[in-house]
This record gives C-alpha cells, structure tokens and sequence, in this order.
C-alpha cells in the first residue's frame, strides 16, 4: 500500500508541477473573472454569458480552488517531494561512496606509482 500511495503522490507532485496544471489553474481562476466584473460593473453582463457570471460559478470555482486543491493537493504533493527528497539523498550517499572508493584508489594508485618510481631509479642506480 505505501508503494501504491508513494507512486501516485510522485504522479500527482509531477503532473501538478507541470505548466499544464499552471494553465488549467490559470483557466480556472480566470472561469470566475467575468462574475466579478459584473458585480463591478452591472452594465458588463451583456458580454457574457448567463451561466459564467451566476453566482453558482464564484461559489464553484471557489469551491475547487480554496478546498479541493489546497486541501487535497497540499499533502499529496508533500508526499510526492518527501519521496523524491528520499530518492535524492539515496543518490547523494551513493554518489559520496563512489567518489570516496575512486579517491581512495586513486591514492594507492599513486602510492603504487611512486613505489615503482623509486623501484626504477634504484636499477638505474645499480646499473651505473
């Protein structure tokens, strides 16, 4: 069940955190603009249409927006960055591991190289 719930908030945190969802968002609050022009301004309700500018459209559209997003996105996409934080820390650690074993061999590569050097310059001493 944790896989499931952690697979579906990363889909949530990754599709809301698209600009698609930035649009749609956009749309949505943008449903609600003409309503509000109109109270305004009453003479501006002959440009649009009856059902955009009914009070059910502020009461929907607030609805959506104020509790249905923030409510339910908020945790879900919590979650999905919780996940993602822990994917990337368990990167991070590989990642230290790595370069420390490849420093770590780097130096007794060095180490070994020296050696050899020193090796080297003792035949061509006993040579001379």
């Amino acid at each position: 069940m944790a896989r499931f719930n952690d697979s579906l908030a990363l889909k949530i945190t990754n599709s809301v955190g698209s600009m698609w969802s930035a649009y749609l968002f956009a749309l949505l609050s943008l449903l609600s603009l003409p309503a509000i022009l109109v109270s305004i301004n009453p003479d501006l309700k002959h440009y649009f249409p009856a059902w955009i500018i009914a009070p059910s459209m502020i009461t929907l559209v607030a609805w959506i927006s104020q509790n249905f997003l923030q409510l339910v996105l908020l945790p879900v996409i919590m979650v999905g960055q919780n996940v993602i934080q822990a994917q990337q820390d368990a990167k991070a650690e590989a990642d230290h591991r790595t370069l420390t074993y490849l420093a770590n061999l780097q130096d007794q590569q060095m180490t070994i190289l020296a050696n050899q050097v020193k090796i080297l310059d003792e035949l061509e001493n006993r040579k001379s």
